[in-house]
């Protein structure tokens, strides 16, 4: 035992004002790497939305400038800033300085908000190196009048003071995250691009504009279709059996609003926000959702006797097939639950959501019996391709592929049962799978080689995914299952790592594996599993001194460093298979010296947006997407 401290009064600190915040930021804005430092944003910008929530704006500006601090400005009511009647100083200051200080706790000025705790902007403030905040007002009292202030590390330095005279009304907040508490402070682009487009597509009426004075960007997101037109950019890529169904009403002070649409694919996507917040987890309205959906389908069926058998019926699963769907819910007291507090638990809300769609969706099928009958028709197809998929998982249930009893007879497995050290490499054909195996660290790294084309199972049901031989090796070693058998926690390595040529084919292989790994065992992605190898393009020689390059950039530099001359010689690798094992371990094993891709998926929207785009049937929208982000992929000109 350890020796005895003294432990008294004096060794009790306590924290004031917004200490607490800066000494565990964590606790706040859940880590200090990039998703808390954009977790900073969505805190100012969803007190924007609460305003346009309220009707009291329609415009929000979000400006990355040009020395990387960030600005939110909004033509709300703006801030208060007289004093405030037991803190006996300004309002704006209180809310920017004290936690759990709102005007979202008594819901007379919002009835509801997706900043429910109060604690957002002074958070912000507290883990900001400075902030700056410009309110301007036209409500009586304050006659167009503009107040600024600013703070430092969450301290006001600055009183609060009159400016000038301005036009309109509304709120400025400028900050620049602290350094020494983040880990990066450069904002990405993309991310922010990917909520404000969501935030606009579940508030019609607002307006969003994106600025990055950093690369002179500009977009503005405004979406006139709201929800149905949500689904429609979910869906792209893909045949729509008909339009986007819309329903909205509000019962019990809930709104609910909920658009959906049928396509020809045999996955289901249904994103469900409460308050404008995404409950990835679902929850209770969800649950009334799906249950409204599966009985009507039914009773529809059953009333036109489309079920050739009285006792067939379909499952929950044969009516999500195809199915996007966006649900949309503002609720006055939000109950969360789940591990991450994304599940709404409120119980009233499932029989407001289920007698909404059960009323709603009946209507639109007797008024639209051709679209019925196709839904329908679909559903019924997937409850016999259901019962296909069961006599195939039986199948390979008996051969050992879903209970990972049994191992594929080309793996090369890892003497290691330490899953937080093990990994995997899934190899592109049996010559690169031959180099790696003999280079790599037996201790904790398998090998499985991967031969012949991959099933695109975007064009697949998953009766033909387990009967699949290309795929069943790699669902046997990772020993987890797959689809709705799948469990994240059974999975053999700690580590899933795809190494694949860097040329067209591979590229196409990373992508099907991805694909598959996307639509049957998501959980490996969202619990950050999965990662892309990236092995050498080139290999400079001049001498005895051989150095890797990854990209034509970084060859380049190397030859200039080197010096161009005849003493040089430049190999291009065409395959992983002209690697040697030593060449392998130095530069695409080696967990000291390698370089990975993490596939995390920090929006599962957008993913879902890109691989429906780039593995679907529609051509169009795959040129239209590939015409977009040309000048962020790497060209291939090993053939010119």
């Amino acid at each position: 035992m350890a020796e005895q401290q003294e432990y008294g009064a004096d060794n009790i600190q306590v924290l004031k004002g917004l200490e607490a915040v800066r000494k565990r930021p964590a606790m706040y804005i859940g880590d200090t790497g990039v998703h808390g430092l954009h977790h900073l944003i969505w805190e100012v910008v969803s007190n924007s939305v609460d305003e346009a929530m309220a009707g009291q704006c329609d415009l929000i500006i979000v400006t990355i400038k040009d020395d990387g601090s960030l600005m939110v400005e909004d033509n709300g009511r703006g801030i208060p800033v007289d004093m405030h009647p037991t803190e006996k100083k300004p309002a704006l200051e209180v809310v920017m300085t004290v936690l759990h200080a709102g005007g979202k706790f008594d819901k007379k000025t919002y009835t509801v908000s997706g900043g429910l705790h109060g604690v957002g902007v002074s958070v912000v403030n507290a883990v900001a190196s400075w902030c700056e905040v410009e309110v301007c007002s036209s409500l009586p009292g304050r006659e167009g009048k503009v107040y600024t202030q600013r703070y430092e590390r969450g301290i006001p330095v600055t009183e609060l003071k009159e400016v000038g005279q301005g036009e309109g009304s509304g709120t400025k907040t400028t900050f620049m995250p602290d350094e020494t508490i983040f880990e990066t402070i450069i904002f990405n682009l993309e991310t922010i691009t990917n909520r404000l487009r969501e935030l606009a597509f579940l508030n019609n009426h607002l307006t969003i504009v994106l600025k990055d004075a950093r690369v002179n960007f500009e977009e503005t997101f405004h979406f006139q279709g709201g929800l149905s037109a949500f689904v429609q950019y979910l869906d792209e890529g893909r045949n729509a059996l008909h339009s986007p169904v819309q329903f909205d009403a509000e019962r019990e002070e809930v709104g609910v609003e909920i658009a959906f649409e049928y396509n020809d694919s045999y996955s289901d996507n249904i994103y469900s926000f409460v308050n404008n917040v995404y409950t990835m987890e679902g929850g209770t309205h969800e649950t009334g959702f799906r249950t409204a959906l599966t009985r009507t389908l039914n009773s529809y069926a059953t009333k036109y006797t489309l079920f050739k058998n009285d006792k067939f019926s379909l499952s929950g699963e044969d009516a999500r097939e195809g199915l996007t769907a966006v649900i949309s819910t503002k609720i006055p007291e939000p109950q969360f639950e789940g591990q991450t507090k994304t599940k709404l638990g409120n119980s009233e809300v499932k029989g407001i959501v289920e007698s909404l769609v059960g009323e709603r969706l009946s209507a639109y099928f007797e008024e639209n019996p051709a679209i019925a009958k196709k839904v329908l028709q679909k559903a019924i197809d997937a409850a016999r391709a259901r019962e296909a998929a069961r006599k195939a998982r039986e199948l390979v249930r008996r051969k050992g592929v879903l209970e990972g009893g049994g191992l594929p007879g080309k793996l090369l497995d890892c003497s290691s049962n330490d899953k937080d050290e093990t990994e995997i490499y899934l190899v592109e054909g049996d010559s690169a799978g031959g180099s790696a195996a003999q280079g790599r660290n037996r201790q904790f790294q398998a090998i499985l080689p991967l031969w012949g084309k991959l099933l695109n199972v975007e064009k697949a049901r998953i009766d033909k995914v387990l009967g699949n031989d290309k795929l069943q090796p790699m669902i046997m070693a990772l020993g987890a299952g797959v689809g709705e058998d799948f469990d994240v926690d059974k999975l053999r390595y700690g580590k899933i790592i795809v190494m694949a040529d860097a040329d067209v084919d591979g590229s196409h292989i990373r992508s099907l594996l991805l694909t598959f790994f996307f639509r049957y065992m998501r959980p490996m992605i969202t619990s950050g599993r999965v990662y892309i190898a990236q092995p050498p393009l080139f290999l400079v020689k001049k001498g005895r001194q051989e150095r890797y390059a990854f990209n034509e950039e970084e060859r380049d530099a190397i030859l200039e460093d080197l010096g161009d001359d005849k003493g040089v010689m430049v190999q291009r690798y065409k395959g992983l298979g002209e690697m040697n094992p030593d060449q392998l371990w130095e530069t695409t094993l080696n967990p000291e010296k390698r370089t990975l891709l993490h596939m995390a998926q920090d929006d599962a929207m957008e993913a879902e947006h890109a691989f429906t785009m780039m593995m679907g049937d529609e051509v169009g929208p795959r040129r239209k997407y590939v015409e977009a982000h040309a000048l962020e992929a790497e060209v291939d000109v090993s053939g010119a």
